[in-house]
C-alpha cells in the first residue's frame, strides 16, 4: 500500500514511516462512533499515523484527545500529523505499551470515548508461513487485554468502541461481559450485499441495554458505494 500522503477533506496524513497504513477499517470507525453523548475526553488505543484521532478531532469539540502508540516510528509520525492539523492545541499522544499506559492513568483519568482499530491478525495480512501468522495474532494487543483496560479507563457513561474481524464479535462481547461491558451498537460490515461479513464495529458502554444492530454494505459495484456507506465518510474522503 501506498506511503504517499493521504489527503482528507481536512487533514492530511503523513505515513510513510508507518507500517499500517491508512485503510478502510480506521476511516469505518472514526465515522461511525457516536458523540451523542457528548464526550469532553477521548482515547484513541493504537493510534498509528493518527488517523481516528484526528477524526475525532474534526468531528467533536472534545477539549482533550489523547492517543496511544507504542512503535517508535508510528508515535513519531502521528506527533507530526497532529503538530500539522488545525486541532494541535488538542491532540497528544502518548508513546507507551498499554498495559503501561493503564497502570499509570486508571487512577488519573477518565475517558467518555475510547476507541481502537487493533492490530489484530486477520484474512487481509498472510506471510504465507501459518504459524507465524497465527503466533503474530497471538502477540498482538490480545482482545481480553484491551477490553479490560478499557473497562479500568472508561467514564462512567463512557463509550468503548472498536472494530474487529467479524469471527472476533462473539469473543469480544463474551469478553467484554466480564468487565461489565455490554454491547450497545453492533454494526456488521459487508464489502458488497452478496459478500460474506467481514469486519464487525462495536460500541460497549456500562449500561446493560439490548444493542441496536444493524447491516452496513459499503458498494454496489466496483467504485460506485452505497449511499450509506457515502453518508457515514462523506465527510473525510475528498471524492465523496
Amino acid at each position: 500500500m501506498s506511503a504517499r500522503p493521504f489527503k482528507f477533506k481536512h487533514f492530511i496524513i503523513e505515513q510513510d514511516r508507518c507500517a499500517m497504513k491508512i485503510g478502510t477499517d480506521g476511516v469505518l470507525l472514526g465515522a461511525w462512533s457516536s458523540l451523542a453523548h457528548q464526550p469532553e475526553s477521548i482515547l484513541d488505543i493504537g493510534t498509528g499515523t493518527g488517523l481516528i484521532a484526528l477524526m475525532m478531532a474534526q468531528r467533536s469539540g472534545a477539549e482533550l484527545v489523547d492517543a496511544l502508540e507504542i512503535e517508535e516510528n508510528a508515535y513519531e509520525q502521528a506527533v507530526d500529523n497532529f503538530e500539522n492539523s488545525d486541532w494541535g492545541d488538542r491532540l497528544f499522544c502518548y508513546h507507551a505499551a498499554f498495559d503501561e499506559f493503564v497502570e499509570e492513568m486508571q487512577d488519573e483519568e477518565h475517558y467518555d470515548l475510547i476507541l481502537s482499530n487493533p492490530p489484530f491478525y486477520t484474512e487481509d495480512y498472510k506471510t504465507g508461513d501459518d504459524q507465524r501468522d497465527q503466533a503474530r495474532f497471538a502477540e498482538s494487543l490480545p482482545l481480553s487485554e484491551l477490553l479490560e483496560g478499557a473497562s479500568l479507563l472508561l467514564s462512567k457513561d463512557g463509550r468503548f468502541d472498536l472494530i474487529i474481524p467479524f469471527s472476533e464479535e462473539d469473543t469480544a462481547i463474551r469478553i467484554a461481559q466480564t468487565h461489565k461491558l455490554y454491547p450497545a451498537r453492533i454494526t456488521r460490515v459487508k464489502g458488497t450485499a452478496e459478500a460474506p461479513v467481514k469486519r464487525s464495529l462495536l460500541s460497549f458502554s456500562f449500561e446493560e441495554t439490548s444493542a441496536e444492530v444493524q447491516d452496513l454494505i459499503i458498494e454496489i459495484s466496483r467504485h460506485n458505494y452505497t449511499p450509506e456507506y457515502t453518508n457515514l465518510v462523506k465527510d473525510f474522503y475528498l471524492k465523496l
